[in-house]
């Protein structure tokens, strides 16, 4: 690591995890996990606010020795507030994959700049994501 790149504490990665969009659950994550999570896709945009569901997808980021592994996932998250593990409407899956990759382009970019870490794909990640 050169001597410009930061060393990745808890408050830094948070820190620059938060810069990168309005994705992460800094209420659910924690030293060496961190969550995000995206709502793609109004299910119903007629419904109140309170009562609108949405096709996404969320990620859990673990931190291992010197890298970070992504696990991806996808679904519905329901007016309750809690993810659901479901196959995507065809008609959403174009939506979800882009935002989906931008964001994790935008990911890998920022930890390999500010601190010099790689980020693998869970082999259980259901992502549309190239690895």
């Amino acid at each position: 690591m050169s001597e410009q790149t930061k060393q990745p504490t808890h408050y830094r990665l948070l820190s620059s995890l938060k810069a990168i969009g309005p994705y992460l659950r800094e209420s659910l994550s924690q030293d060496g996990t961190y969550i995000f999570d995206c709502l793609s896709v109004c299910v119903n945009d007629k419904k109140s606010p309170e009562e609108r569901e949405f096709w996404g997808w969320w990620l859990q980021l673990e931190q291992t020795d010197q890298s970070f592994e992504a696990r991806y996932s996808s679904g519905l998250y329901d007016s309750a507030g809690e993810w659901k593990e479901k196959s995507l409407p065809k008609k959403t899956i174009q939506d979800v994959t882009r935002t989906q990759a931008v964001f994790h382009e935008k990911l890998v970019k920022m930890l390999e700049k500010e601190f010099e870490i790689s980020v693998t794909l869970h082999e259980e990640s259901h992502t549309f994501v190239e690895a």
